[in-house]
């Protein structure tokens, strides 16, 4: 740990930096108006609400930590007047809109900053005043939002007036703030909080292969390969005319490093091999101050680094797969490395997948304002951004739970309105009876057997999934779930989606949305048929294959950790989660950058109106996932309209319990609306439904055409 004895400065110099107040004025920099223009008078504070984990409470509390404890590489949250807020959106809007004169137009950070960022006298009174407690900023970032800082829990004691205790949770040790920080008033108009004072992990959004008694009873499985991805999603005819990613850059955020070899393997024993510019590229991308981004090497995070850069190469084969992977600090590696690459002096990536996530509400107002922000800049900068919808269904602040007690909830990093959210499904033919219709009996050299596209359903391993309870012979979700099988089916494992609700405020039941929660706004660009008119943003976006078995289907991935990569992949460790499907959607935009020869900012603009091209105002049966073979040749997205991703639950939030103790998650507890099924056109089961990659890159022009001197 770094001695911070060094970093004290004189407190009589700093009092005078801070007593003096400034006139409200607009800094010559870039035009933004002051914010701190009182006393800092640190015995007027102001709570930051929602920013503390649910966890701590007195059950878990072990005790103070030691004042000395270092805490590294805190991330402050700034806030820009709310009159540069609404210009940005609009700059924002006018990038992706044909025909105007920012179409495309994309910034640099500097410039970003200079337009947008807080003004240079805020900036230094807000690094001044963390000095004066002793913290050491290490970098102001480039965008004029974000403060990187080191300090000691007592520096933070003292600072932000909330104690850093030990916590024992499940078995581990965690740290964590025990109540909401406070800071002087005059610097709140400025600040949202610190993104974390704990050290609480994120969750991977993948979910191992699991076994059901029905797997006993002779199921067979049919693993899903790079061969088959190109089979179903209709890749081949792209990678045939030359269409494989050649020239594109897609990033992996981590904070893992993989075994290169393991790639090495994925790929040549794939076939994928035979694309020679396909090319793996490790970087600890660095801060412009004091270097915040440390060699994580590997750890127990590193096959979700081997699932991302594996399942990113399968849909875009001669690309480069940049994984950028920084060492957890009291800040997530992955967010460390997403703030570097957008704030560097070059320009980023064009596209970055990040296959991480926390519930809304578990992990605070701050952190989520630190991501909205960050995805924000992203799409200013031209950069594409997919992220992962999930594994836990609507129940996903009760990840890992048998049986949800949380109610309806969502990833709190994958909803922001700058961001594709990537949800999941899973293969219907099982359920349909039709697995000889679309599997070949023996696999070809590359071990793919898919033998076209293939009816999709919501990926849920639970008891609580219609079609899963129907196909056993029960008449209703619940009286399944209240048998003895139906209890190896209590889990909150699937496709993720649903409504924005506690992405700001501060909820009044630990992990529940509640009190003063509140969701983002409805994006301008998310409308169409079947989008719900609920005022705030709705994901998923996309779906794509995720399940990790409940129907015979999974991922194989290389993880030597775990098993040697050699053939057949029969051994290799399996799993399914939008881990996978988050990084194959990045891959496909790969492919579209490059049939249009520029970046594309965020995605979603272009998707919700190629499905308003393809739904109109009735929905497009010939289109309908279920069809599968039979769906027509120029669909865009399969219309995904058979099953729902609706888990167990017990107790009495979001939870319909007709009888027993045992129910489903409901948008109601009076009566069964499932959370959430799917149906026509856009649903929170599967989105937009998912994709046929050829259809999506060559009418991709039709939703987006260039303008003069796009670049």
């Amino acid at each position: 740990m770094r001695n911070l004895s060094s970093l004290r400065f004189s407190a009589i110099a700093l009092t005078l930096i801070l007593a003096f107040p400034v006139a409200s004025r607009a800094d010559a920099t870039n035009g933004s108006r002051t914010l701190i223009t009182g006393v800092i008078n640190e015995n007027d504070l102001v709570t930051l609400s929602g920013n503390t984990r649910p966890e701590a409470i007195a059950a878990n509390d072990r005790g103070a930590v030691s004042d000395d404890l270092v805490l590294e590489n805190m991330q402050l949250q700034l806030r820009r007047p709310a009159e540069r807020e609404q210009a940005l959106e609009a700059y924002i809007a006018s990038l992706q809109k044909p025909g105007s004169a920012n179409y495309h137009q994309w910034l640099t950070a500097a410039q970003y900053g200079q337009q947008y960022g807080l003004n240079k006298s805020d900036l230094t009174k807000i690094s001044a005043w963390l000095q004066s407690h002793g913290f050491k900023v290490n970098v102001v970032y480039a965008s004029g939002m974000v403060i990187d800082f080191t300090g000691t829990a007592g520096m933070v004691r003292q600072a932000f007036h909330t104690e850093i205790h030990n916590l024992k949770v499940a078995g581990e040790m965690h740290v964590a703030n025990m109540s909401d920080p406070r800071i002087p008033a005059a610097l709140a108009p400025a600040v949202v909080g610190v993104a974390q004072l704990n050290n609480f992990k994120p969750n991977t959004n993948f979910v191992s292969k699991s076994n059901y008694t029905v797997d006993e009873n002779g199921v067979t499985y049919y693993l899903v390969v790079p061969a088959d991805l190109a089979t179903i999603y209709n890749l081949n005819p792209l990678f045939a005319a030359g269409t494989t990613g050649k020239g594109q850059t897609i990033v992996v955020v981590e904070d893992a490093n993989m075994f290169r070899q393991d790639w090495v393997s994925f790929r040549s024993i794939f076939g994928l091999g035979s694309y020679t510019s396909g090319n793996l590229v490790l970087v600890h991308p660095a801060s412009s101050g004091t270097n915040n981004c440390f060699n994580p090497g590997i750890n127990g995070d590193s096959a979700e680094a081997s699932i991302d850069a594996e399942y990113a190469s399968s849909a875009a084969p001669d690309a480069t797969i940049e994984m950028a992977t920084c060492q957890d600090t009291f800040t997530f590696g992955g967010l460390i490395a997403v703030e570097n690459i957008l704030n560097a002096s070059s320009q980023p990536p064009a596209i970055i997948s990040m296959s991480y996530g926390i519930c809304e509400v578990t992990g605070g107002a701050a952190l989520n304002a630190q991501f909205n922000s960050a995805f924000q800049q992203a799409v200013t900068e031209g950069v594409s951004v997919f992220v992962s919808a999930g594994d836990a269904a609507a129940a996903g602040c009760g990840r890992g739970e048998p049986t949800t007690t949380t109610g309806i909830g969502i990833t709190g990093w994958g909803e922001t309105p700058y961001n594709v959210a990537v949800g999941g499904t899973d293969f219907g033919d099982s359920y349909l009876n039709e697995n000889s219709t679309y599997w070949s009996s023996t696999n070809g050299a590359t071990y793919g057997s898919a033998l076209s596209y293939i009816p999709e359903i919501p990926w849920n391993d639970s008891c609580a999934s219609d079609l899963i309870s129907s196909f056993l012979g029960y008449a209703t979700p619940w009286s399944f779930c209240h048998t003895g099988l139906g209890a190896e089916f209590y889990n909150n494992v699937g496709g993720s989606g649903g409504p924005s609700a506690c992405a700001t405020g501060a909820p009044s039941q630990r992990g529940v949305v509640s009190g003063t929660c509140q969701g983002y706004a409805k994006p301008s660009w998310q409308q169409g048929f079947g989008v719900v008119n609920d005022g705030v943003r709705d994901i998923p976006d996309v779906s794509l294959f995720a399940a990790n078995g409940v129907w015979g289907h999974y991922y194989p991935f290389c993880d030597s950790e775990f098993a040697p990569c050699t053939a057949p992949p029969v051994d290799w460790p399996g799993a399914g989660g939008t881990s996978f499907s988050s990084p194959i959607l990045a891959g496909m935009q790969a492919l579209v950058n490059q049939v249009n020869g520029s970046r594309q900012g965020n995605p979603n603009v272009v998707f919700y109106q190629l499905a308003a091209n393809e739904y109109g105002s009735t929905g497009n049966a010939s289109c309908n996932s279920t069809l599968g073979n039979a769906a027509a040749s120029n669909c865009v997205f399969y219309d995904i309209t058979l099953g729902d991703m609706d888990v167990d639950c017990i107790g009495t939030v979001d939870c319909y319990v007709p009888s027993g103790t045992v129910g489903v998650l409901s948008t109601s507890d009076s009566s069964y609306e499932p959370a959430y099924a799917s149906g026509s056109g856009w649903d929170m089961a599967t989105g937009l439904g998912s994709v046929n990659a050829y259809n999506l890159v060559n009418q991709w022009s039709t939703a987006a055409p260039r303008a003069s001197g796009d670049k």
